[in-house]
């Protein structure tokens, strides 16, 4: 695939600039083959953010993917899932969420222990090189769309790719019922 091209943002193929992506994320995409599925695309870490970077590149709230880390435990057993939501939704994490992990209380992974559990950093954590155990909670949304942005594993670059891709990535699934609208 070619034409990385969202808003503001034109990316490349990932294979032209593995410089621009952490290594677990690398890693999964040359697994699972989609160094060319994929685009990447450098951008100034400083405007990483969700916000700034809706605003910097004319990118409507669709088109942005946050990706959030959720645990909870049961039996002793910390479970953790990935949260992939457009936005402008919020991800239901004390339901769906919370009954999907099959725990008492789901809540964010605090900062270092997201940061040290998925080799990423804050700010750039992906769906693409996550542990396998973890489930992907994707937005129906999302899955719909022709092109999105995610991060990349780090805050300078960000990926850009069909929801399609995000929906067939192992682990993967669609749910309508992920997230809500923010008013």
């Amino acid at each position: 695939m070619t034409g990385f091209v969202l808003g503001g943002l034109a990316g490349v193929p990932a294979r032209d600039r593995p410089d621009l992506l952490a290594e677990p994320t690398l890693a999964a995409l040359t697994a699972l083959g989609l160094l060319d599925a994929v685009g990447v695309v450098e951008i100034d870490p400083a405007i990483s953010d969700t916000a700034a970077t809706q605003q910097a590149y004319g990118l409507e709230p669709q088109h942005l993917v946050n990706c959030v880390l959720v645990a909870g435990r049961r039996d002793g057993i910390e479970r953790v899932a990935a949260a992939l939501v457009p936005a402008g939704k919020r991800a239901d994490v004390n339901g769906f969420v919370r009954r999907r992990l099959d725990v008492r209380k789901a809540s964010f992974l605090p900062l270092d222990t997201a940061v040290a559990a998925s080799g990423m950093e804050y700010g750039g954590i992906t769906p693409i090189g996550l542990p396998a155990a973890w489930p992907l909670l994707l937005d129906a949304d999302a899955a719909v769309e022709p092109m999105v942005v995610i991060g990349s594993g780090v805050r300078r670059s960000k990926l850009l790719l069909p929801g399609a891709v995000l929906a067939g990535l192992p682990g993967a699934e669609v749910s309508a019922a992920l997230a809500r609208t923010v008013q």
